[in-house]
């Protein structure tokens, strides 16, 4: 627990020098005339938190949480004498022995090799004055953690008098002895990379050293290290800190979001020592994890260049040791076999091969503020700057962003999510030649996994977010449907244009300015990343706009209860800050309740963290202290924990952070699997399993049926006549075994089968990427087009050529003079059949195709090819019937990946059983002849999005336009998701089975608020519409145990809430300004304050049997209620002046029960389950509510219809259940 508690700024202070007797022996050394040599230094001071404590102050205490000496180890380290003391007194001591005193000090800090990095070159004692020098360090531990440091090396006049004392700074003999200078080391030491900020305190603390005595100098410190240990850290997001150290404001810059540590350097400082070339080298290197040193005349370009290319990389993070400042005494660690990044002086190059830092430096700053006036603030002046920099940082990120996503964006277009593979071979043959070693040495490294398992977790980091906000259109595509990967014409053509257009688009992606291609072209692939370079104005970058907040003046630090006042005036300041922000500003709402509840932590009112966290709940969930609140939680006293009890808020937070402790003991952390060829004989369970993993298929029955395609040769003749004995002594190409320990025949897959059909498979899907098709042809095809089959050369009835097969069409491709010959696309198809012409004493096989748009028929001589051209024509037409019948283009991709399947076991197999074990693959085929078509009322059109809840929290959207995925899993939560409202076209509310409303911002596509009110599951939700535009809009939400809780919108603020008595409340709507909740065993009707009205029990017909009410709706004109239940085929109508019972009941046939109903014009649409032929099956029945009779039934759904939804009663889309899993669109007549 301890390594979770609240750290301010500082973690430790530490000052650095040589020890009074070896600058005793420097000086006596000097006034002989001898040379001034580099000593050793040593820990002189050690200032480290808590600065104050209670029982520092005198009053009573019991047990602290945040007692954070159990952070602390001893250091033991020789005592040295009072400074201005002089020496001769010192040495007078008992024996001269040494004596020693121990050092409380924070646990990650090594004081034993501090002094090295403090003076990496060795302490310089010197005959003149010197300016003070900064430089930058990074401390990693064993568990990878890092903390920071800066380091000022301050020089000190020292001399020695004649009676030989020792004086330093300030009391000075009157003998003309030669004045030496000492440095003394400041190192400023901190969780957290604030560079420049730290570095600014420094120069502060240096302004007053300059003024002080020599005893106050420890004084001095020790104050300026309580102040910083008083400045809160900024949470994430747009929110600064700022504070005053005279006579600098210094801010503390935040987060950009919670995994991307705070940039607090110029990320420029690369730009202006390597030229582009070698910072790509650079960053190859890195990724490749190989051994980086950089050298450099300045110690303080070491780190800050180093952390420059950690940031670069990001979300990738360096894992080897990590040493940007080696001292002298440490060039042995360059010798280390493992990949390294470390920096060291250039006076060692001849030590190290390793590429020099440039010395040239250009001012561009000076460049962008030539045109302003000079100020006379200096205060005015580093703000300028501060804002040029972060607005040249954020460029420099967002490129270096885009560098990354480029080189590792179709990565995961090879990774199996369910099973946590990789398939890395896939991948490297998808690069080209010339990258490929890059992407194997990368692909190896430790680097490279994390950010794999990251990815499998989907992780929601800056990478996943360029990443899906430059997707193109098709990529969209191919993310929502599964379909073999082949080139379109779009990228065909773009291969055939110059190479300034292939950068481009390799580059840019969907960014504005980029061509006057069509602005969803997708990227080319195949272009080498070594081509690779930055556009002028490609990319648009906005401004951010960023808040600060000033703390007040600091008091005195080292006093208790001036601290604890400093506490409650900082309190104070931001529940002002709190109260004048508007409640629509939720984003800097929770940036201010975060600093709240962790000064709240720092002054030990814990209860009052905990409130304010909780808040972050309504806010901005992102920035959620997790670790923080559990050590809270936990740390609670007795009397705490019955306070918080009585504090429902609090209780719910406390209760929530119990369960997620349990889940994470639960968890496991599931690693990367790289995928592997079988290399054992697979049952059916293990061939899904593999055939998933390898990324060639993901749907099961297509996985079952393609065993049953690689398995009938072995069953028909594997078996014919012969006994176990000989099945089992069959080659290791046999696909078929008996166990003879078994009842039965238990059919299996040789690992040699597999290996070739896989290897036939991806050879096919190499050798569709080499296609080159002329552009004459091209022009002919849709953009979007791929060519996925190309038959041998052929005579036709339209000359000779290959025949061509694209997802829409079959075309020829004629030789001699290439030209384009268009033979029918699927949905014109008439007929395909096989026939035979004569040749000489032959008859050769003929497959010929009727379209309606054509008279002649064509025909080709496939010869050898007829055979499987004619199941795979006849499957695609099938696909392209049920794609059109039932709007849905997965039936096409459907089909189209039997097809490839079909080829590919032909390929496999070679022999007379292949084309009856391919024709096992066509699916559509089979549907059509056994006469299972169905036809639907769909047309095309829709709302612009359409949001999709699923289990295991997980939401997906689409653009209704394309019915393409626009947001492919959003996770909310872990649990099953149940209700949905949209607000104001720019939040979705989702209710979870887990208790939690979640709410999603429509715009960003991302959960950053929830609602923790509820106890049990959220079952509905109900919006009541605003009587004028200033009265507040209102959310209704219920839950499974009765409670229903009013919402005000704007503030997320609970108006009302009760509870009522019933079997499982489950829906909730509002008619005429009444409260209708459907439970159950009940339906009530409410007022507004939750006063029951009426009742309306089930009716007393299906008492007999158990069953329970499912859905209702109101017709408010005609004073109805209509109702359905789970387990009869019936709607019962009400007279809502009389609910004593129904007074119409409406039979539904082949109906086993009712799932939900929603009321269009003059029709209700409902929706239920039941089975046909033995298989469940979900009925859409339309019923007049005037006639009360059913108009239509209507069958799109093999599993229940769990869901309706209208959009603008023109049309109504239908969701099924997860046997079914699809959405159907039908249009209102």
């Amino acid at each position: 627990m301890a390594e979770s508690l609240p750290s301010g700024l500082l973690e430790a202070c530490v000052v650095v020098g040589a020890a009074s007797d070896r600058l005793k022996e420097v000086c006596q050394s000097s006034l002989q005339g001898g040379e001034i040599p580099v000593v050793d230094a040593e820990v002189l001071q050690v200032h480290a938190p808590p600065f104050v404590t209670k029982e520092a102050a005198g009053e009573a205490q019991g047990p602290s949480a945040f007692s954070r000496v159990q952070r602390r180890r001893s250091f033991i380290k020789k005592k040295r004498e009072r400074p201005g003391v002089p020496a001769g007194d010192a040495t007078s001591s008992k024996n001269n022995e040494a004596a020693t005193e121990d050092i409380s000090v924070p646990k990650d800090i090594d004081l034993v090799a501090l002094p090295q990095l403090c003076f990496p070159g060795g302490l310089q004692i010197s005959s003149d004055a010197r300016e003070d020098c900064f430089h930058f360090l990074v401390f990693t531990d064993v568990l990878g953690n890092q903390t920071y440091g800066v380091v000022v090396q301050y020089y000190r006049p020292v001399q020695l008098s004649q009676d030989g004392a020792l004086y330093q700074n300030g009391h000075w003999s009157a003998s003309k002895t030669p004045r030496l200078y000492t440095a003394f080391g400041i190192c400023v030491i901190s969780k957290y990379p604030y560079y420049i900020a730290l570095r600014d305190s420094l120069s502060c603390l240096i302004a007053q050293l300059r003024t002080c005595r020599t005893m106050d100098f420890e004084e001095r410190v020790k104050e300026f290290a309580a102040k910083l240990a008083l400045v809160p850290i900024p949470p994430p997001g747009q929110l600064h800190v700022v504070f005053s150290l005279r006579p600098l404001q210094i801010v503390l810059p935040s987060k950009e979001d919670k995994d991307y540590p705070a940039v607090d350097l110029d990320l420029h400082l690369p730009f202006l020592c390597f030229t582009a070339k070698q910072l790509l080298q650079i960053i190859t290197c890195i990724l490749m994890e190989q051994r980086v040193v950089f050298l450099s005349k300045d110690y303080a370009r070491l780190t800050l260049t180093a952390e420059c290319f950690i940031l670069y990389i990001r979300p990738l993070l360096w894992q080897h040791p990590y040493v940007p400042v080696l001292s002298r005494q440490m060039m042995d660690f360059i010798m280390a076999p493992t990949a390294f990044l470390m920096g060291c002086h250039l006076d060692h190059f001849v030590e190290v091969a390793a590429v020099k830092l440039s010395e040239g430096l250009q001012l561009h700053y000076d460049l962008d503020v030539c045109h302003l006036g000079t100020s006379t603030d200096i205060n005015e002046l580093r703000t300028q700057r501060r804002q040029w920099q972060q607005q040249l940082n954020g460029e420099i990120q967002t490129i270096a962003l885009e560098l990354i996503v480029n080189i590792f964006r179709e990565v995961h277009d090879h990774l199996n999510y369910e099973h946590r593979v990789f398939n890395s071979e896939e991948f490297l043959r998808s690069r080209e030649s010339k990258d490929q070693q890059f992407y194997k040495k990368v692909l190896d490294t430790h680097i490279f996994h994390s950010f794999l398992k990251d990815r499998l977790n989907r992780k929601m980091d800056s990478f996943t977010r360029m990443e899906q906000t430059t997707r193109s259109e098709a990529q969209r595509m191919k993310t929502a449907i599964d379909s073999p990967r082949r080139p379109t014409m779009q990228e065909m053509a773009r291969k055939q244009s110059g190479p300034e257009n292939r950068l481009s688009k390799r580059l840019g992606m969907s960014l504005p300015n980029l061509g006057a291609e069509h602005p969803h072209s997708p990227p080319h692939r195949q272009t080498s990343l070594k081509k690779l370079t930055l556009e002028s104005g490609a990319l648009k970058i906005s401004e951010k706009v960023h808040k600060t907040f000033k703390l007040p003046d600091f008091p005195p630090p080292l006093s208790y209860h001036y601290v604890q006042n400093y506490y409650s005036e900082l309190i104070s300041l931001l529940g002002k800050a709190i109260a004048s922000v508007p409640p629509e500003d939720s984003a800097l709402l929770a940036r201010y309740y975060y600093l709240r509840g962790f000064m709240n932590t720092m002054g030990g009112k814990r209860l009052d963290a905990l409130s304010d966290f909780q808040n972050l709940y309504k806010t901005d969930m992102a920035i959620f202290p997790d670790e923080l609140v559990k050590t809270l939680a936990d740390s609670l006293l007795r009397d705490e924990r019955a306070q918080a009890e009585r504090r429902p808020e609090i209780k719910r937070l406390i209760s929530k952070v119990k369960r997620e402790q349990e889940r994470e003991r639960d968890g496991s952390d599931e690693g990367v699997k790289k995928f592997q060829l079988p290399r054992t004989h697979m049952r059916p369970e293990d061939f899904v399993k593999r055939v998933q993993e390898s990324g060639i298929v993901k749907d099961i029955g297509t996985i079952n049926r393609l065993f049953e395609a690689l398995t009938v040769e072995s069953v028909k003749g594997g078996l014919g006549g012969q006994g176990a004995e000989t099945a089992m002594t069959a080659s290791s190409k046999s696909v078929f075994y008996v166990d003879s320990g078994l009842d039965g025949q238990v059919k299996q897959v040789d690992p040699e089968v597999f290996r070739v059909f896989y290897t036939f498979w991806k050879e096919t899907e190499a050798e569709a990427q080499d296609v080159h098709l002329p552009v004459g042809v091209i022009e002919h095809l849709d953009t979007q087009e791929c060519v996925y089959k190309l038959s041998c050369s052929v005579k036709t009835s339209h000359g000779v050529g290959k025949i061509a097969m694209t997802q829409k069409r079959l075309f020829l491709l004629t030789e001699g003079r290439p030209g384009y010959v268009e033979i029918t696309k699927f949905r014109d198809i008439e007929e395909v059949k096989i026939s035979s012409v004569p040749f000489l004493l032959l008859r050769i096989p003929s497959l010929k195709i009727k379209s309606w748009r054509r008279k002649e028929m064509f025909e080709a001589n496939l010869k050898s090819e007829c055979d499987l051209w004619h199941l795979m024509i006849k499957e695609m037409w099938a696909g392209r019937k049920m794609a059109d019948e039932h709007k849905d283009p997965q039936y096409m991709q459907q089909a189209l990946t039997n097809v490839l399947l079909m080829d590919a076991v032909v390929g496999c197999l070679q022999s007379q059983k292949a084309i009856f074990a391919a024709s096992k693959l066509a699916y559509f085929d089979r549907i059509k002849l056994e006469g299972q078509l169905t036809l639907s009322e769909a047309d095309g059109d829709a709302n612009p999005k359409l949001w999709c809840a699923l289990s295991d929290g997980k939401v997906v959207v689409f653009d209704a336009t394309s019915w393409s995925m626009q947001q492919n899993c959003i996770q909310v939560g872990a649990s099953r998701l149940n209700c949905m409202l949209g607000l104001d076209l720019h939040q979705v509310w989702i209710g979870s089975q887990d208790s939690v409303i979640y709410i999603i911002n429509a715009r960003s596509m991302s959960c950053n608020k929830q609602l923790t009110e509820h106890r049990t599951e959220v079952t509905d939700f109900a919006l009541e519409e605003r009587n004028d535009k200033y009265s507040p809009v209102l959310a209704y939400s219920c839950s499974a145990d009765g409670t229903v809780i009013t919402w005000d919108i704007s503030t997320l603020q609970v108006k009302k809430q009760f509870r009522l008595t019933c079997d499982r409340l489950q829906s909730i709507k509002i008619f005429n300004g009444s409260l209708w909740c459907g439970a159950r065993d009940c339906i009530m009707e409410l007022r507004k304050n939750g006063a029951l009205h009426r009742r309306v029990s089930l009716p007393d017909h299906v008492l007999s049997k158990p069953t329970a009410f499912s859905d209702f709706t109101l017709l408010a004109e005609r004073d109805q209620l209509w109702t359905g239940c789970v387990d009869v085929a019936e709607l019962c109508v009400w007279h809502t002046k009389d609910l004593t019972k129904p007074f119409q009941r409406i039979p539904l046939q082949d109906c086993a029960g009712i799932t939900c109903m929603i009321k269009v014009k003059k029709q209700i649409w409902v929706g239920s389950w039941g089975s046909s032929q033995g298989k469940a099956r979900g009925k859409i029945y339309v019923v007049d509510t005037e006639r009360h009779s059913v108009e239509k039934e209507l069958v799109a759904h093999t599993d229940s219809v769990q869901a309706l939804c209208s959009a603008e009663d023109r049309y109504i889309l239908s969701g099924s259940a997860s046997e079914d899993g699809k959405i159907a669109i039908w249009k209102v007549e």
